[in-house]
């Protein structure tokens, strides 16, 4: 314990943590399964931790990630514990800017502080006590009392984010993104209300990985606003997709897109096939799995009778006997060319038949309305136009919105949103 001026009382004890040590862990700390062995198990001391912890102030570097372990422990064990909190990395860079790095033991080293026995609890405590005794020194501008405020998100943010970050984030709908030390986009999510849901990723007590990484990796905030919950789903998706940011476990799966081409043989016969969409072949119509275009191709042979194996439908899922009823003898080039294409043409537009709509809804301003366009039963882009302004065309829309690459997950969301808000959505 630390009085602002002195140490007044130490606590230190090795915890049996009642599994084996990770390598890295050992080779990090020192610490072995053998010195562990014969340490309490923490709720054995956990009385003890809690009588030196409570009615003070709970000072760390990197407060949140100490702090949680801590208080997740002790109400395991039956104590509610709740207490004020500094960060000496956030104190560090308000109190001493322009310093190369924060990190505990690079701090030690600019400002001249002993750190002993690096990464072990008694060493780093010893270190981070004198840097705070330091700091108080040279707060001649009350941060320290500042972030000590009941309103004061210094004791929540993580410790390299600065507070302007937060304090900028609208409490609209919207994504926002978490960068690393680099710049680089680690985490994004969607939000009802953005200044709120990037709050509770560092508010709540959680112990787990993800917030973990939150603290020790995220340097920087951004967000962009999108008018309605449905836009900022739509963008978080659409941003996973393009980013595929390290932080996110979700829609990383990475999609095979297969479609309906067409293309005439040299016989002249137009033949229809499923294959791998790649960009270099023209696509009828897309699917994100490949027994849904074949269902649809297969759809056709029997609604056009069109000719299986020049569908390349295989030949096990059709007798001799079904391939007559459908086939009027184009494989065998006893059907004229003329007329087999004539159905091969008319299957083909009922393929693109599918529906056009657009979901207009409220924007980020009064004087806007937000929309989003899904063209020939694919999501096509979204964007914003002027409330006043009167649109009746899929055409008049395309060229307002900003096209956005579409997948599973955004055109299910699409579909299931029209059909709980048919009043939003204008079919053309």
């Amino acid at each position: 314990m630390f009085d602002g001026e002195k140490v007044i009382d130490r606590y230190e004890t090795l915890i049996n943590p009642v599994h084996r040590i990770p390598s890295y862990i050992q080779a990090m700390t020192g610490i072995t399964d053998e010195m562990v062995a014969d340490a309490p198990l923490f709720e054995e001391v956990a009385e003890d931790i809690y009588e030196i912890l409570k009615d003070r102030i709970f000072v760390a570097h990197n407060v949140n990630f100490d702090y949680s372990f801590i208080r997740s422990q002790l109400r395991y064990c039956g104590y509610e514990y709740d207490a004020q909190k500094l960060c000496t990395v956030r104190l560090s860079r308000k109190i001493i800017p322009g310093l190369r790095s924060y990190s505990l033991g690079n701090l030690c080293h600019s400002l001249g502080i002993r750190h002993v026995n690096h990464h072990r609890a008694g060493g780093d405590a010893e270190a981070t006590t004198a840097l705070f005794h330091l700091l108080l020194q040279r707060d001649t501008e009350g941060h320290i009392l500042k972030s000590l405020k009941r309103n004061s998100k210094e004791q929540v943010l993580p410790p390299h984010v600065p507070k302007s970050d937060f304090e900028r984030l609208p409490t609209t709908p919207g994504v926002y993104y978490f960068h690393d030390e680099k710049g680089k986009v680690v985490y994004v999510g969607k939000a009802k209300n953005i200044r709120h849901r990037v709050s509770s990723h560092f508010s709540n007590n959680s112990t787990g990985r993800q917030k973990q990484n939150f603290m020790r990796y995220v340097h920087r905030i951004s967000f962009e606003e999108c008018g309605t919950e449905l836009m900022a789903a739509i963008k978080e998706s659409s941003e996973i997709k393009r980013l595929w940011p390290r932080f996110n476990a979700s829609q990383k799966k990475r999609e095979d897109v297969f479609g309906i081409v067409c293309y005439a043989d040299q016989n002249g016969y137009l033949r229809l096939a499923v294959d791998k969409v790649n960009g270099r072949t023209e696509v009828i119509s897309s699917y994100h799995h490949y027994e849904n275009a074949s269902a649809a191709l297969r759809q056709l042979v029997q609604d056009f009778h069109l000719c299986p194996r020049l569908c390349f439908i295989k030949e096990q899922l059709y007798d001799e006997q079904a391939h007559a009823a459908y086939c009027k003898g184009a494989c065998e080039k006893l059907e004229p060319v003329e007329s087999y294409n004539e159905r091969v043409t008319q299957a083909l537009e009922k393929l693109k038949a599918q529906p056009s709509f657009a979901i207009i809804d409220k924007g980020i301003t009064d004087e806007q309305r937000s929309c989003i366009l899904v063209w020939q039963g694919k999501f096509y882009g979204m964007g914003f136009i002027a409330s006043d302004l009167a649109i009746e065309t899929p055409e008049q829309f395309k060229e307002l919105v900003t096209p956005y690459r579409e997948n599973k997950v955004i055109t299910h969301m699409l579909f299931s949103y029209a059909k709980r808000y048919p009043s939003k959505v204008k079919f053309f």
